[in-house]
């Protein structure tokens, strides 16, 4: 089997395997699954038995035969167990000082950041680093940020680098506050970014602050309140898997920027925005590639990255198919 998918919600890859089986075979006995997963029947057991407990798999009749549950209702609720461990790990780490204390003595060790944590002190050392991430960022940047509006200084100094990412093919999804739309220099600063292939949504109550490079590092402020007191870099891909599930959700609750400025600065607000460098890339791809892994190899992303791409510019295009979804971009110029 290839990459374990369902690792972000809790559960190993061997797990995954049992699950996958029942789906393909509902109903079955588990006599002989051992054999097939090549395990102990003692091992086989307490997999199964796990699963029940997440309600992925369920018995029924009498002759405990096995039924996996649906795969959206099901990690519809493991998604929910993961976000709220997700929100107490956050609030243990960020507002626990005795935990900030032991990372900073950690920092006194051989390696930068043994635990795959880095706290990182005062907004110059965060600016700076922010700007080495987006810099050396090959393929997408997720971020939340509740601000009500952005200084002159912070757009001459975050410009330059939003578009260069862009003009590289670096997806951006953003989520910003409601309350930016009512900045005009930073309402027009979001509109440039969009127009320019960025993916911006808008939400009026969030209080989360987060940055996500290449799915690889997430830095969270120490104090969500007070950003100057600080900031953890996390590398270890547990906690950042935990956070971009975090962004994901709040990006699905989120509406999209055009639909928020509801055209008001037009007149017509119907206008979607043009796909990035790497959406048409991806939508050419789509029409001359036949199978995901090769168009994926001729991008140089991964495949998971790669279908990210394609549902999200179905979704944008209305597309019930990637044949319709070709032909709708042919029909508005964008390839």
């Amino acid at each position: 089997m290839g990459e374990n998918e369902m690792s972000v919600f809790g559960v190993p890859e061997a797990e995954e395997e049992i699950y996958r089986h029942f789906l393909r075979n509902p109903g079955t006995r588990t006599d002989d699954l051992h054999l097939l997963l090549h395990s102990r029947p003692g091992e086989t057991r307490a997999r199964i038995a796990r699963l029940q407990k997440l309600g992925l798999l369920h018995t029924e009749d009498a002759e405990r035969r096995i039924f996996p549950a649906d795969p959206e209702v099901a990690l519809a609720r493991l998604v929910d167990v993961r976000l709220a461990a997700l929100h107490q790990e956050l609030q243990r780490v960020t507002r626990s000082r005795h935990v900030i204390d032991g990372l900073r003595a950690e920092q006194g060790a051989r390696s930068p950041h043994p635990q795959g944590i880095e706290q990182l002190e005062g907004l110059a050392q965060i600016r700076n680093r922010i700007d080495d991430l987006a810099f050396f960022a090959r393929d997408e940047i997720l971020s939340v940020e509740p601000y009500a509006r952005l200084s002159a200084e912070n757009i001459a100094r975050s410009r330059p680098l939003d578009l260069r990412c862009l003009r590289r093919g670096v997806r951006i999804r953003n989520v910003v506050s409601s309350a930016a739309l009512q900045d005009p220099p930073t309402a027009a600063y979001l509109r440039e970014l969009a127009e320019h292939g960025a993916a911006i949504r808008v939400t009026p109550d969030t209080t989360e602050r987060l940055l996500v490079y290449d799915r690889r590092a997430a830095l969270v402020p120490l104090d969500p309140r007070d950003t100057a007191r600080g900031a953890l870099l996390a590398h270890r891909s547990g906690l950042v898997s935990n956070i971009i599930s975090l962004f994901e959700r709040i990006w699905d609750q989120a509406d999209d920027l055009s639909r928020a400025v509801g055209g008001t600065e037009s007149g017509e607000g119907t206008a979607a925005p043009r796909p990035s460098g790497i959406e048409r890339r991806v939508l050419v791809s789509m029409c001359t590639v036949g199978k995901d892994e090769a168009g994926a190899r001729e991008l140089g992303v991964s495949v998971r990255t790669y279908r990210r791409h394609v549902a999200d510019l179905m979704q944008t295009l209305g597309a019930a198919s990637r044949a319709q979804a070709a032909l709708l971009a042919r029909e508005r110029g964008w390839i």
